[in-house]
């Protein structure tokens, strides 16, 4: 009966991934203002349902799917983007409610019943915005779907594509450790390389370029020693890279922020390895 309940939990994460990711690409592209601003809390809202879905799958004895539905990124203009994400809280009300009649567990019930309200929430805030998009005019910031890949593009996606996957890498490392100190430190520094994410791909805006939202492997640990160590390994690796880059762009801003984010790493790698150290001397 779990096996049945989990498959449709991880149909749930899948759905709550893509949104995540749709309604950033779409925030970052819109640029600064209310509209991005409030596509951006809703993408954190979703990202609580990925976490409390997550979660129950791993209590249930199962593990959380890293994969996510298929996004819509179609539209060159706010208000077809919007439209897409109407029509994903559509297909989301749809999906909660059928598992809502399908589930019988009453405290799983109970936990999608409190998503499904946020879900019917966003789809009326995505429904307004579409209605504002057609009243005013939006000028984006970025082009959604460029072909444009010079050099200072190609270094930002690389760092978006890296960030995006150890956001995934500790969020999944974070769920299925039983060492709560581990845990709760990998969910704080997912949230730091969500804010590289942010930063990254808003600079990406600023060059007409799109950001690739994409992971390039997730590392899939199941004792908690190796997850750290695996998550060492990327720091480090990623260091030198951000490092390298730092060296060769000339533009001040970017290098100023490659250095932030670098100065982060730096931190993860010696906060794993404390925590590590300590398990082996245990």
């Amino acid at each position: 009966m779990n096996e049945k309940i989990i498959a449709l939990l991880n149909e749930d994460i899948k759905g709550e991934h893509m949104a995540i990711v749709q309604y950033l690409r779409h925030a970052y592209a819109l640029g600064e203002g209310e509209m991005a601003c409030e596509i951006e809390a809703i993408a954190r809202e979703e990202m609580r349902h990925l976490d409390w879905l997550s979660e129950k799958v791993v209590e249930l004895g199962g593990k959380p799917t890293l994969e996510r539905a298929e996004m819509d990124l179609g539209g060159t203009t706010p208000a077809e983007w919007l439209r897409r994400d109407v029509k994903a809280e559509e297909d989301a009300i749809t999906m909660y409610k059928e598992h809502i009649e399908t589930i019988a567990d009453p405290k799983i019930k109970r936990l999608l019943r409190r998503i499904l309200s946020d879900e019917e929430a966003h789809h009326l805030a995505f429904s307004r915005m579409v209605e504002k998009s057609g009243r005013e005019k939006i000028t984006p910031e970025g082009v959604l779907l460029s072909e444009k890949r010079d050099k200072t593009i190609d270094t930002l996606n690389w760092g978006i594509r890296h960030e995006y996957t150890v956001i995934l890498q500790y969020l999944y490392h974070s769920y299925l450790t039983p060492d709560e100190e581990v845990s709760l430190e990998l969910q704080d520094q997912a949230i730091n390389e969500m804010q590289h994410l942010g930063w990254l791909a808003e600079e990406m805006t600023e060059t007409d370029g799109s950001p690739e939202i994409e992971e390039t492997g997730v590392d899939r640990s199941e004792e908690t020693p190796d997850m750290l160590r695996a998550d060492i390994s990327v720091e480090r690796e990623v260091t030198k890279e951000y490092t390298r880059q730092i060296d060769e762009v000339e533009d001040p801003g970017l290098k100023r922020l490659l250095t932030r984010i670098r100065d982060h790493e730096i931190y993860h790698d010696q906060l794993f390895t404390d925590l590590l150290e300590g398990l082996e001397k245990e």
